[in-house]
């Protein structure tokens, strides 16, 4: 005999419990497959036909298709299975333990975005393939904090899975219909090291560096004016610069440093225009100082993503939240599924605010509307589609 489906509360306990964190650093990746193997079990008891489907060359990660009724023209619950890192010293509560406090339901991956598979089972308790026009597909991926792997791997299949998608990453309930691409460059510089008491004897990678930042600060200026989206909040490119490494000692002239840097795209904006660009600023000052320089991707770029807003999920979800769709600076997975054929909105019921934070949490009073929205759709495409 099947068990029944746990109660929502036990769910989210046992996602939060599940640790899944994705990294591109080894030593903080995890596996996300007990947490594919929790989901397995609730969705066979819900009726869905489940599926995993493997990451190619990478045998501890995968992503899960389930499917409830047939065909390949309906509805596509997606999310995340994965978290980022945690600093957990930072944190007042157990961030593997679903807390209740204030209102609210603290864990790591509460907001962004385990609950989501929670509240979708729990929307759609008793539902049948017989009462189904169109099916309905629960979509969980592998790695999106990291590398967006599972989402890359599943549009490399060219699988059609659905018609239309949401995503149910945090957007406090406001349909998102377009987001910023994202990129991070690492920006080398290589001299040569000396005694510190004469700067004759070496040529420093680290004032090489700060010339370096001095004329991307201006490039950043320039891009604010030269590219503009008014759909943004951040209506310009950005470029943060979140990481700097160099030399070994005071005593020492440095040899080599490292930066690391992020930028936000805007749609139409390609990423090998910015890097060709970043790349020159680069070379201009490591040639005119004698330095070895590389930039090179940290990461094979997210693309931006847009759906039009004459799209029927667009219009829909628009009409149910009572909101216009609207856009923002975060990456998602929208990009690769709209190339599997899906018109696809970003909509949960989480704060990014709340997101990559301690004490990460999903305000209580969020889950009576999420319920109410998502069994909205699902009887929009599924039970009754135009």
């Amino acid at each position: 005999m099947t068990p029944p489906i746990p109660s929502l509360k036990e769910m989210l306990a046992a996602l939060i419990a599940t640790p899944s964190i994705s990294s591109i650093h080894a030593e903080w990746n995890q596996s996300n497959l007990p947490l594919l193997a929790l989901l397995t079990d609730w969705l066979t008891a819900a009726g869905f036909r489940v599926e995993q489907l493997p990451v190619p060359h990478h045998p501890d990660k995968a992503n899960l298709i389930a499917t409830l009724g047939a065909g390949n023209d309906g509805l596509v619950l997606a999310g995340h299975t994965d978290t980022v890192p945690i600093d957990a010293a930072r944190w007042q509560y157990d961030p593997f333990q679903l807390t209740e406090d204030n209102g609210r339901l603290y864990g790591l991956g509460m907001c962004d975005m385990k609950s989501f598979f929670a509240l979708v089972l729990e929307a759609t308790r008793g539902l049948t393939a017989a009462e189904l026009k169109r099916p309905l597909v629960i979509l969980a991926t592998a790695d999106e904090e990291s590398s967006m792997l599972g989402a890359r791997a599943l549009a490399a299949t060219g699988r059609s899975i659905g018609r239309y998608a949401v995503i149910g990453e945090p957007t406090n309930l406001q349909p998102i219909r377009l987001h910023k691409g994202v990129m991070g460059e690492s920006i080398q510089l290589h001299g040569r090291s000396g005694h510190a008491s004469d700067p004759s004897l070496g040529n420093s990678a680290l004032e090489g560096m700060h010339a370096v930042l001095t004329a991307l600060f201006a490039w950043r200026d320039t891009l604010k004016t030269r590219y503009v989206n008014h759909a943004f909040p951040v209506a310009w490119p950005t470029i943060n610069f979140g990481a700097i490494h160099g030399g070994d000692n005071p005593n020492r002239i440095c040899g080599s440093c490292e930066l690391q840097v992020d930028m936000r795209v805007l749609p139409g904006l390609q990423p090998e225009t910015l890097h060709t660009e970043l790349s020159t600023q680069v070379a201009r000052i490591a040639q005119s100082r004698g330095l070895q320089w590389t930039v090179t991707p940290l990461f094979d770029s997210i693309p931006s993503g847009e759906t039009p807003a004459d799209s029927l999920i667009v219009r829909i979800a628009e009409e149910l939240t009572g909101q216009p769709a609207a856009a923002v600076s975060f990456g998602t997975e929208l990009p690769f599924f709209n190339q599997l054929g899906m018109e696809t909105i970003v909509l949960g019921p989480g704060d990014i605010a709340q997101a990559h934070q301690p004490d990460e949490f999903l305000a209580i009073d969020r889950i009576p509307p999420t319920l109410t929205l998502i069994q909205q759709l699902v009887r929009r495409f599924c039970l009754f589609p135009d």
